[in-house]
């Protein structure tokens, strides 16, 4: 029995493993194995240690909560508190559970006479109870908090190790002498590090905050793992490298402007909001697709010529652009709305309140995430 298996098996990782699907023309994993400096190649099985180091990070992430964000949040008048609790009531708790968290006005007028309350104490009770799931905003403030320290820190590390890195000045170094290619100390730590924190992202989605964007940003997630796991086996981690340095100065800037909104900082959380959507426009829209996808899909062509993993790893990069081009629109809408619906009263001002309240409704709808900011509920 365990030889009748062991074939199919065997096959099956042949298949997962060819050489012809991961490699361009020519080159075989044996020639991978080869001395090289720093630490030698990349090699599928590198990847099976982001596993320890992602239960690692998220504990880390539980003792930063605890005793860094949260004494944080205290400390700026962030009321450790749940939102009000409703009233107990068997009957509506019932509806609230089984048929609708927004009755229409026919089943409110049914529900005042069967308990003698008025309509308008009902629509309260359905409010307050809609509230009590809601997270507190302490709770979000440390895990804004939490994300804005990784992304702010790994960003900084990223443009110090790029910056002597000769691919960061030009960009066709990425496949010069491909794949054969060394795999440095920093570049090693820089991409592994990366991978497991998108591991934990991953895992804690299903204990974080519950957002309505939950299957977009899991797809998202996915997305961002297949991407880094696969041009790390394939030794793509230059261009790797750029990819992930140039996402990230925009989700930090993200998770400040939450934080700013968490707080009650106006002014602050206007003003970084700004910034972000000037940053995520220019580095999304324009530095992704005009540098990033031409020298991946026209400069790999001319100098190395497609392979089957190519194909795969420009497939998953035109995924993310597109994803972009959606962020960006609802990005630009919200900012379109708040300039409407606010009242110009001198050039180049907006009603305080219009933008803020709209800035508001986008932030707290936005998840901390990965190589992206999320859909917004529609305001």
């Amino acid at each position: 029995m365990a030889t009748a298996a062991q074939g199919p098996l065997s096959l099956l990782w042949g298949w997962l493993w060819s050489e012809r699907f991961w490699l361009p023309e020519n080159v075989s994993w044996a020639d991978l194995e080869g001395p090289a400096d720093g630490y030698g190649y990349p090699h599928g099985r590198h990847i099976l240690s982001v596993f320890p180091l992602a239960a690692g990070i998220f504990f880390v992430r539980l003792l930063f909560e605890r005793f860094i964000a949260k004494p944080c949040a205290l400390h700026i008048g962030i009321e450790d508190s749940g939102p009000y609790q409703a009233q107990p009531n068997a009957i509506l708790e019932k509806v609230f559970i089984s048929i609708t968290k927004y009755p229409e006005k026919k089943r409110l007028e049914g529900l005042s006479k069967q308990l003698d309350w008025n309509v308008r104490k009902i629509q309260c009770w359905f409010r307050h109870r809609r509230n009590q799931d809601k997270p507190p905003t302490l709770t979000k403030f440390c895990e804004s908090m939490w994300r804005f320290t990784f992304y702010l820190c790994i960003f900084c590390y990223g443009i110090r190790f790029l910056w002597s890195s000769p691919w960061f000045w030009d960009i066709q170094q990425c496949w010069h002498n491909y794949p054969f290619q060394p795999l440095s100390s920093g570049l090693y730590y820089y991409y592994i590090m990366e991978l497991a924190f998108y591991w934990s992202l991953m895992f804690s989605q299903f204990t974080d905050i519950k957002r309505k964007d939950f299957l977009i940003m899991f797809v998202h997630h996915l997305v961002t793992i297949g991407l880094i796991s696969f041009s790390y086996i394939n030794n793509m981690v230059r261009v790797g490298t750029l990819i992930m340095c140039l996402h990230d100065v925009s989700d930090f800037l993200l998770e400040a402007a939450k934080l700013a909104n968490y707080a009650k900082y106006q002014r602050l959380c206007d003003t970084l909001f700004v910034i972000f959507s000037a940053v995520f426009m220019v580095t999304r829209l324009g530095i992704y697709p005009f540098w990033i996808l031409n020298t991946t899909l026209f400069e790999s062509w001319e100098i190395i010529g497609p392979y089957a993993s190519w194909w795969l790893l420009n497939g998953l990069l035109l995924t993310l652009q597109v994803l972009h081009v959606i962020w960006s629109y609802l990005i630009a809408r919200i900012a379109l709305k708040a300039l409407i619906r606010g009242k110009v009263t001198c050039p180049g001002r907006i009603r305080p309140c219009t933008l803020h309240s709209s800035l508001t409704s986008f932030l707290f709808s936005v998840p901390g995430g990965s190589w992206t900011v999320s859909s917004l509920a529609c305001i």
